[in-house]
């Protein structure tokens, strides 16, 4: 452990010497902190995430981009609106949206809860109540779940009792059946019993209702918020207020992106189907309101990258059904709210492919950053390199810490990577995510050979076993058209009709003249 059992901390610097294990270094709670050598994209960030603003992150792959993404989102507060999409009455193709603030809704499930009334245990109702509801045995009073319709006990029937006579007139018939549905299949009818009880002096309404093994007791004052509910529209929560702040959307397609509204076979029936305010599906846009949407590889969304632009103009776009052949077609929910914070990221090659308008937007509003592969090889950034290892040890949570031998072979790693990739002296690689698959592959070693931490000679190891699968066959055929043509070759001789030939019968040539 580091002296006086104080972790070392990169942001206060201090020298690989002074460690025994990447135990002994400090890992910041910031994820922007934990990024290294990307000063000018977590400027960018921690502006971004106060004012607001839009980010385009370029650089290869590795480098940081979605790490820096993800750790925006961190420093934004928890997001203060929930998005609900109510029933229209007079238009139900035209759902209405609405907006409630965190107190708005707060109070709302309150009034739920509330009008949700109390759970009590059947022998704790009034016994002619809990006979009417199917708890009781009439005959035995015993008690079991109202969808017994017999008595596991006397095995009569179970609102029916001993003394009372079965006389087969039609209606005493047709009441029967309808007992014995309901009780065999609760889902026929909600089963309530309404009476009256004396509280605090005052004569007042109750109901009692089957919940399952319980029974649900609503007094005067849970009828009365339940009847404030009724009163609601029909709603259904599009976005809750208890999300992510990050929205990844990298590959999504047009209806992840944008909402849809699913297929309904009946079309809306007003008995079969499926109200259209219940099908309205939000897209990542409206998912990332008032949080990040990041998208990796942004050129890759072609098109939609307009729809991307008109978001960010407007701070909301409509839901529609967006497969014609569809009856969600005919639904459309105009102003869903998203506002958020766009990061978009791609590598250098494919900056020209960002449309021009979308490009302005982020310059209008925003920042666009370059990133950086390589960092100078110092006393700083080899601490800073040393906390990336504990990083991905513990983030990773199945691989031992390193040692400080350990460290430095993969310091020298960093160093070698960077002269070979980048062309820089004296500098260590930012292409950080080859580096954690390093790190991974030594950590594994350590496991399967059962050492306590990962050390220098897992590092060489792993260097050996890490290798590209390009390399792999430069070292084995010399180059990789030098693969491609021996197996090219092989196959060739085994489509050949002298094959069998010449790989059986030439080889074993006796007994033959």
């Amino acid at each position: 452990m580091a002296k006086d059992s104080v972790l070392l901390d990169a942001k206060r610097g201090f020298s690989i010497s002074e460690i025994e294990t990447t135990a002994d270094i400090y890992i910041p709670p910031d994820p922007l902190e934990r990024v290294i050598g990307q000063d000018a994209a977590i400027e960018a960030a921690k502006i971004a995430a106060k004012q607001h603003r839009h980010l385009l992150l370029v650089g290869p792959p590795g480098t940081g981009k979605s790490m820096i993404g993800q750790a925006l989102a961190y420093h934004l507060p928890p997001p203060t609106e929930e998005i609900q999409v109510v029933h229209n009455p007079e238009k139900p193709e035209r759902p209405f949206v609405e907006v409630k603030t965190r107190e708005k809704v707060l109070e709302e499930r309150r009034l739920l809860e509330e009008g949700e009334g109390e759970l009590i245990r059947p022998e704790e109702a009034p016994i002619n109540v809990a006979e009417k509801l199917g708890y009781r045995c009439m005959n035995c009073g015993t008690y079991s779940p109202p969808t017994d319709l017999l008595c596991p006990k006397c095995g009569r029937i179970k609102t029916l009792s001993q003394n009372q006579p079965l006389v087969f007139d039609m209606q005493n018939i047709q009441a029967s059946v309808q007992e014995m549905l309901t009780s065999l299949f609760p889902t026929l009818g909600t089963k309530r019993v309404t009476t009256t009880r004396i509280r605090l002096g005052k004569e007042e309404v109750v109901v009692y209702e089957q919940a399952g093994p319980m029974i649900k007791v609503l007094d005067q004052e849970a009828l009365e918020k339940r009847r404030e509910i009724e009163k609601m529209s029909p709603r259904k929560v599009l976005v809750p207020l208890e999300r992510r702040n990050f929205v990844l959307a990298t590959g999504a397609s047009e209806t992840e992106l944008l909402g849809d509204v699913r297929h309904d076979p009946y079309g809306s029936h007003p008995q079969l189907g499926i109200p259209p305010y219940e099908r309205v599906i939000p897209g990542a846009i409206h998912e990332a309101h008032q949080g990040v949407l990041f998208i990796d590889e942004l050129p890759h969304l072609g098109h939609l990258q307009r729809y991307i632009l008109t978001a960010m103009q407007e701070k909301k776009f409509p839901i529609v059904g967006r497969n014609p052949q569809s009856s969600g077609a005919s639904v459309r929910v105009d102003d869903v709210p998203c506002d958020f914070i766009f990061v978009g990221a791609c590598n250098i090659q494919d900056v020209p492919a960002i449309l021009s308008p979308l490009r302005s937007r982020i310059i209008g509003s925003g920042y666009e950053v370059l990133m950086e592969t390589t960092v100078p090889d110092d006393d700083i950034n080899r601490a800073k390199f040393a906390q990336f290892v504990a990083q991905e040890i513990v983030m990773d949570g199945r691989i031992p810490h390193a040692t400080k031998d350990a460290v430095l072979a993969l310091i020298e790693v960093a160093r070698k990577r960077a002269k070979i990739i980048d062309g820089k002296d004296n500098a260590l690689t930012l292409r950080l995510r080859d580096m954690g698959g390093l790190i991974r592959a030594a950590g594994d070693l350590a496991v399967l050979n059962g050492e306590r931490y990962i050390e220098e000679k897992h590092v060489r190891e792993a260097i050996k076993r890490s290798k590209t699968i390009e390399e792999q066959i430069k070292d084995k055929y010399g180059s990789y058209i030098g693969g491609v043509s021996t197996e090219i070759s092989e196959m060739q001789r085994e489509v050949s009709p002298y094959y069998y030939w010449n790989k059986y019968v030439h080889d074993h040539r006796e007994g033959y003249g």
